[in-house]
């Protein structure tokens, strides 16, 4: 339990890393100014939210959701609503202290190694498995184009690839990374705004079905439907794990997360309630490819599945190639304060190689694991752990910021601010524990034992770390 009220605001906690002074530039890491080492602007952060925000549920979220009705839009506003929140705490923890790393940072920050190391061990375990994930059912869509499924080891060289390549964008350096993003996140959106917006224009209210479609109660379809769509929002930390690599990120990172955040709120509302409005209710509850269904039935024809494969194809691959870089960005924070191994440390054109060459070969492991294991194995169980794992870094980040504000170390604003801030953060908890609560009894369990498998590696870490200090 921390004693805060000793500490003084203008000096850090005891055990409190230092934090970088204002006005001064946000460090990178390394000083790497080759041509290929290229601090984000703007656009290419939002896009890096963006993408890391959308992969490829969104392809299947219309019907996911249809057998609730279209109460279940409500769940998106609320969903909405706990997403800007977390984005603005994120923005206003990466103004008061802009390092990569983001919520390892802060947590370190306000509450030691430990809590720190949690965030970090925490958050890498959810890249590389979510990139596996990402890559397993990437083969489905592809499959759509070139059929690959039918032989597993096919499918598992296709999963493979499709995780190695955005793997060699990173090791090209944060130049390649921000253009391979750019690049993805527009075409990925063209089609998803096609059917968002033109849409509309095809839009029969008789094709939405009842508002309440389920027995439950207007809360209890609420809650059922947003438990589905709760992990739809995961990756509003993207710019705040990466604002070493962003230009000007006491200004840029908390732009970039509430742009990227209402970017992909507005494709996810429109496109669902495009959705509804243009494929019968009966036959989207049993839809496994909404999108398709509602281009077939824009335009009619039957080319509407071969569009959704290309455009979840390049989703997935766009947020692969994002959150393979923020899979060596936490682990890299952690290195550079002794709490992970020094090699993921090390980075060579703007970005940590160590940690892309690791997370790439995990995922892989854990790929061919998944297709030797067939349908008995335990893949999905790991995938559906990680949507707790996720959550913890955001928990440790909003009680940091509540922290910071309570004990008086938050930026001197004025009342009114700092009253805001305050409601912000506890939305933003909230929403951090709403989220733990949708990933299910058996995946906060399972997921609690994962996270203490890393405190056997803390140990040794402070152990070194120690040793170090007592030279």
């Amino acid at each position: 339990m921390h004693d805060t009220g000793t500490v003084s605001p203008s000096a850090p906690a005891p055990h409190q890393a230092e934090l970088p002074k204002p006005g001064l530039p946000a460090q990178s890491g390394d000083g790497d100014d080759s041509r290929h080492a290229r601090r984000f602007g703007l656009p290419v952060a939002t896009c890096l939210v963006m993408g890391n925000i959308i992969g490829g549920g969104i392809f299947l979220l219309p019907a996911s959701v249809a057998p609730f009705g279209t109460i279940s839009l409500l769940a998106f506003a609320v969903l909405t609503a706990g997403a800007v929140a977390l984005a603005l705490v994120f923005g206003r923890l990466a103004h008061r202290d802009p390092r990569t790393g983001g919520p390892y940072v802060y947590a370190r920050a306000a509450f030691g190694d430990f809590a720190g190391f949690l965030a970090a061990w925490s958050y890498w375990i959810t890249t590389w498995v979510s990139n596996a994930a990402l890559a397993v059912a990437a083969v489905g869509y592809l499959d759509v184009l070139v059929p690959v499924a039918d032989h597993r080891w096919t499918a598992c060289l296709a999963a493979l690839t499709l995780q190695l390549l955005p793997a060699l964008a990173n090791l090209a350096g944060t130049r390649w990374v921000g253009a391979v993003q750019l690049v993805a996140t527009v075409l990925k959106f063209l089609p998803l705004l096609l059917v968002a917006f033109g849409g509309l224009f095809f839009f029969d209210s008789g094709n939405l079905g009842p508002f309440r479609a389920s027995d439950e109660s207007p809360v209890g379809a609420v809650s059922a439907s947003a438990a589905i769509l709760l992990f739809s929002y995961l990756g509003v930390e993207s710019a705040a794990v990466s604002a070493g690599e962003v230009r000007d990120p006491r200004r840029n990172v908390g732009r970039a997360t509430v742009l990227g955040t209402l970017g992909a709120a507005l494709v996810y509302l429109l496109g669902t309630l495009a959705v509804f409005g243009t494929v019968a209710h009966d036959r989207l509850v049993d839809s496994t490819a909404p999108f398709s269904d509602a281009v077939n039935a824009m335009f009619g024809g039957a080319w509407g599945g071969t569009a959704v494969a290309v455009a979840a194809l390049v989703s997935m691959v766009g947020a692969l190639n994002g959150w393979t870089l923020l899979s060596a960005q936490a682990p890299y924070a952690a290195a550079r304060d002794g709490l992970f191994p020094s090699a993921f440390a090390k980075k060579r054109r703007g970005v940590p190689t160590v940690g892309v060459l690791v997370t790439v070969v995990l995922a892989s492991l854990l790929t061919v694991y998944n297709y030797t294991a067939g349908p008995a194995g335990v893949f999905e169980v790991l995938v559906l752990v990680t949507t707790f794992t996720a959550t913890v870094p955001y928990l440790l980040a909003t009680a940091a910021q509540i922290y910071f504000l309570a004990s008086g170390q938050g930026e001197r604003v004025d009342r009114g601010r700092l009253v805001r801030d305050s409601v912000l953060a506890a939305l933003a908890f909230g929403f951090s524990m709403w989220l733990v609560a949708g990933a299910g009894y058996a995946a906060v369990y399972q997921g609690v034992l994962f996270l203490f498998v890393g405190v056997l590696l803390y140990a040794w870490m402070a152990a070194r770390k120690q040793r170090a200090a007592l030279r």
